[in-house]
């Protein structure tokens, strides 16, 4: 299961990161910025606290600046169903190429074991009208399509129930956070990392849910590679 389940961050970033998969830098030399690429590893209360602060703008917003789902490898399955066959707790049935039949899944969000595929969303853990809000609107049309498409972080893309993924909708930890009490310290924890990962701004309202929740949690340490 893929439950271990982000303006650049550039000087944001700078005074707490230190790429891991960075080039070595030289003795006497400053330490680089972080850049898109690199991998970074800090506790998750400091990676809140060096997310961008700015107040949100949908204006522009239509579903379709973000295109998904895409078959970026071309083998014939699409993000939907490489995500399904990554979560899944019982294989599905391949056929005709990417049709899956059968196999169960477990939807954290709400604590639901699932039969089939077809009850299930694959959710953007930060929406896409979240991300256009939090600075994807200035993005290239091909950085929207990467983002909507990401399998290269698992937390950024997660099978859960239609019911809980449509009860989310496009709403940011202010005003929606998992059912299942259990699993809101990860959804937080994630939550962070991915806008980490696209470099995306927190508003003021998600700052104070996002800490509220932290506040309860372990501070585990967040590894994130930079997508830009």
């Amino acid at each position: 299961m893929r439950f271990a389940r982000a303006a650049v961050l550039a000087a944001a970033l700078t005074a707490l990161l230190v790429p891991t998969t960075a080039h070595a830098t030289p003795t006497g030399h400053a330490t680089r910025a972080a850049a898109p690429g690199d991998t970074v590893a800090l506790p998750v209360q400091d990676a809140l606290a060096q997310l961008p602060v700015r107040t949100e703008d949908r204006t522009g917003y239509v579903r379709t600046a973000f295109k998904h789902w895409v078959d970026a490898d071309k083998d014939g399955c699409n993000t939907r169903a490489e995500v399904l066959k990554a979560e899944a707790v019982i294989a599905p049935e391949q056929i005709n190429r990417c049709s899956l039949i059968g196999g169960a899944w477990y939807s954290p969000y709400d604590d639901r074991y699932i039969e089939g595929p077809t009850g299930l969303d694959i959710d953007h853990l930060v929406p896409l009208a979240e991300a256009w809000d939090s600075g994807a609107s200035a993005w290239s049309a091909a950085e929207r399509e990467a983002y909507a498409n990401d399998l290269g972080d698992d937390r950024a893309l997660i099978a859960v129930s239609a019911a809980s993924n449509r009860s989310k909708a496009d709403q940011d930890p202010s005003t929606w956070l998992p059912p299942a009490a259990g699993y809101r310290c990860q959804y937080a924890t994630d939550w962070v990392a991915d806008k980490t990962r696209w470099g995306l701004s927190i508003d003021t309202a998600e700052q104070t849910a996002l800490t509220d929740v932290l506040a309860g949690c372990p501070d585990a340490t967040v590894t994130v590679t930079l997508a830009r």
